[in-house]
């Protein structure tokens, strides 16, 4: 990897801050040297062209700077401190906040805490509903007060529209065959031109009915953090083409994110409420297109990374397994109709895992018999119920009960054009044979996924569970009982039944599986 800049090598040492700092810390983006010192956060932006911004002179680099300050403000007034010189002593060495020649500029912030970050949380399964109802509340609020005038509005007529998903195509092309497939670029442009050609009338209506503001521009969970209210900083400062925006466009790029995070159950929440809170039903036509178009923009943004020689070859690695992830997401909601994926196999096969790796990568909602089952029994989901089969809330009846409870929750979400991942054992056929009626009469594609794995993994991952905690009551003496009881799978045919062996990673395990049903499912 070529070394840092003389600059960025500089401010890795504590002498060249203001302030006394123990230790720096260096988090690289495409477009930034981000340097963590101490309580503070200071951003200097890379001298580059990436034909959506322009960095290449000084001058352009600190009226930048200035104007992140001014617009980050608006939603995150306390963090923004303002803009510092970086200069040249005469000493030669270099700092920040220096009386020597200016050589760059940085933002200084506030460093807010990284346990608050929404996407922290996220993984952590802390964000519950209300949090993202306040999120919804406090942008519907930003909304209504940012600033629309004719020429903000004209950024949402059908040639900006155009220009801004052209430009998508056009940028990734060079990943293709890295990053997204051909067969996948090709479906996701198609799906989009369409989509722009039949619903001319509504974009234009957009525009001329307001919904066109100085937004955001770059909403997603990394950019919230819960803390001393709600802040939400890192705007788009650098091209107000991708800021001045429809605001459906917005809010579809954090439910876009909350899908990616396996939360879609947070994304229909938050949407709701956004749409309560601002009367802005009519947004609910265009947010699977704006998904699309998201999710497409963070893989590309993603791909553009595997070009910057500052990034080790060893982190790409990871870069394009998440520009993958992205482009995935991006191409289901392309897809034509809702999708219905059950799971099915016997305990300890990982069925929860992967539906929760689908579910992420295809944005699903995931409906767990484990949680409806408790539920249910008002049994709190952290205590056990270790009841033999066939017993107790594991009785015919209330497993009759939990699965219709199930189906229930899953028609609402296809029924409203959501896609779900039941996650339960359906060991037996006519529960199989009762989600797929749903499917069919919801007009949702319906897959089998089987979980399978060697009996000694089972053991020791059940005994692992056991350890750490879960929902699930499932353990070891209920696994030779299932084994009996599992009726093999005859109710699809088998490019709809998709057999793995959960011995390997989960998202490996995603990406078998969404190959396998956009091999098989139907795009716009």
């Amino acid at each position: 990897m070529p070394r840092l800049p003389e600059m960025a090598e500089a401010l890795l040492k504590p002498a060249a801050y203001p302030d006394v700092v123990p230790g720096i810390e260096l988090v690289q983006t495409q477009m930034s040297f981000v340097f963590i010192a101490g309580d503070y956060v200071f951003k200097v932006k890379k001298p580059v062209n990436l034909g959506y911004l322009d960095y290449t002179t000084l001058e352009k680099r600190r009226f930048y700077c200035q104007r992140e300050v001014e617009l980050n403000r608006r939603l995150c007034p306390d963090t923004y401190l303002g803009v510092l010189p970086v200069t040249r002593e005469s000493d030669n060495s270099i700092v920040i906040g220096g009386r020597g020649t200016v050589i760059e500029y940085a933002v200084k912030m506030r460093r807010l805490p990284q346990a608050a970050m929404m996407n922290v949380l996220l993984i952590r399964n802390q964000v519950s509903p209300a949090m993202v109802t306040s999120v919804a509340q406090k942008l519907a609020q930003f909304h209504r007060q940012a600033e629309t005038s004719a020429a903000i509005c004209a950024f949402g007529n059908l040639d900006t529209v155009n220009q801004n998903t052209t430009e998508n195509f056009s940028q990734t092309e060079k990943y293709v065959g890295k990053t997204i497939s051909r067969a996948k670029y090709r479906n996701i442009r198609d799906y989009t031109e369409g989509f722009i050609k039949k619903n001319s009338a509504l974009f234009n209506k957009r525009g001329t009915g307001g919904r066109i503001r100085d937004c955001h521009g770059d909403l997603h969970a990394a950019h919230i953090c819960f803390t001393d209210g709600i802040c939400i900083y890192d705007c788009i400062e650098f091209n107000d083409r991708f800021r001045y925006t429809d605001v459906a466009s917005e809010v579809a790029f954090l439910a876009m994110d909350l899908d990616h995070y396996g939360r879609a159950d947070l994304s229909r929440t938050f949407i709701k409420a956004y749409v309560a809170q601002s009367g802005d039903s009519e947004l609910l036509r265009l947010l699977n297109f704006y998904k699309c178009y998201r999710a497409y923009v963070r893989g590309k943004v993603e791909s553009f990374q595997l070009d910057d020689p500052y990034i080790a070859e060893d982190k790409k690695q990871n870069i394009r397994e998440s520009a993958s992830s992205y482009f995935d997401l991006a191409h289901a909601y392309a897809r034509s109709r809702p999708l219905l994926i059950i799971t099915t196999g016997v305990v300890g096969t990982g069925k929860t895992t992967v539906a929760q790796a689908l579910a992420r990568r295809l944005g699903l909602v995931v409906i767990s018999s484990d949680v409806i089952r408790k539920q249910l029994a008002g049994v709190p989901l952290s205590q056990h119920r270790f009841e033999e089969m066939n017993t107790g809330i594991y009785s015919p009846e209330f497993s009759r009960k939990t699965y219709d409870a199930l189906f229930s929750e899953a028609k609402q979400v296809l029924t409203e054009g959501g896609s779900v991942v039941l996650d339960a054992a359906f060991i037996r056929s006519g529960e199989r044979q009762s989600a797929k009626k749903l499917a069919a009469e919801a007009g949702a594609d319906f897959f089998i996924v089987e979980c399978t794995l060697d009996e000694a993994v089972i053991k020791e991952r059940l005994a692992q569970r056991l350890e750490r905690g879960s929902v699930s009551d499932g353990r070891w003496e209920i696994l030779a009982p299932q084994q009996q009881q599992f009726e093999p799978v005859t109710e699809v045919p088998p490019a709809n039944h998709i057999t793995i062996n959960t011995a390997v990673p989960p998202d490996t395990l995603a990406r078998e599986v969404e190959a396998r049903i956009s091999g098989n499912g139907a795009s716009r």
